[in-house]
């Protein structure tokens, strides 16, 4: 009985009969760049978060110089879910798995680990520590996994050329550079619809939008 009222109590979301593709998607990028927020704003279902109070510990071994007022850093995975479909709405539609990887040079064991079996990597980046994210990009060109580049537009943030951003984040030619609010859900919608757009394995004929 106890074990039914518990059922009744914590409904599951479970994925729509019309998804027909799903894909594993991680999300990388430096300390404190957006990631959690980024999945909280666009998860179709309550996000995991393994997120603990930064303590003294911290100090000396993460930079918290762009971001005094963080609180929180990500000591395992942010995990959420969003659905796509085409552009009318009426055909196949697509499950993204999303994994934040924590942005610390610490956890690139993990890093390694849960980029297996992913499709393909958004990076997000911060113009005012660009730097940040060159390991997860050094690690995605070494795993020859596809990625995209996100710039998270804080509101503090310098703005530069798209060069200068291309040029200083080693970017290929075909690797596209797009811009989003980590905290506003169609805005990173739009940077994950950027990636998708260009998996080959999932590349749509017209553009995906969001379900809902």
């Amino acid at each position: 009985m106890d074990s039914a009222r518990h059922c009744d109590e914590t409904p599951v979301t479970y994925v729509p009969a019309s998804v027909t593709q799903s894909a594993k998607i991680v999300i990388a990028g430096g300390f404190g760049v957006g990631k959690t927020t980024l999945i909280g704003s666009v998860s179709d279902v309550t996000p995991l978060r393994m997120e603990q109070p930064i303590t003294q510990d911290s100090v000396g071994v993460d930079d918290l110089r762009g971001t005094p007022g963080k609180k929180t850093t990500t000591v395992g995975i942010d995990f959420g879910r969003l659905h796509l479909s085409d552009g009318d709405g009426q055909g196949d539609q697509i499950a993204l798995y999303l994994f934040g990887l924590p942005g610390q040079m610490r956890f690139r064991l993990l890093w390694q680990d849960l980029a297996d079996g992913a499709m393909g990597c958004l990076v997000l980046a911060d113009t005012r520590d660009l730097d940040a994210c060159h390991p997860a990009l050094d690690l995605l060109d070494a795993l020859h996994m596809p990625h995209t580049v996100a710039i998270n537009t804080f509101p503090d943030a310098p703005s530069y050329p798209e060069a200068e951003l291309r040029q200083a984040l080693d970017l290929d030619p075909g690797t596209p550079l797009t811009y989003c609010d980590a905290r506003d859900r169609t805005s990173s919608m739009l940077a994950l619809i950027t990636l998708v757009e260009h998996l080959p394995a999932l590349r749509a004929d017209t553009l995906l939008e969001p379900l809902r």
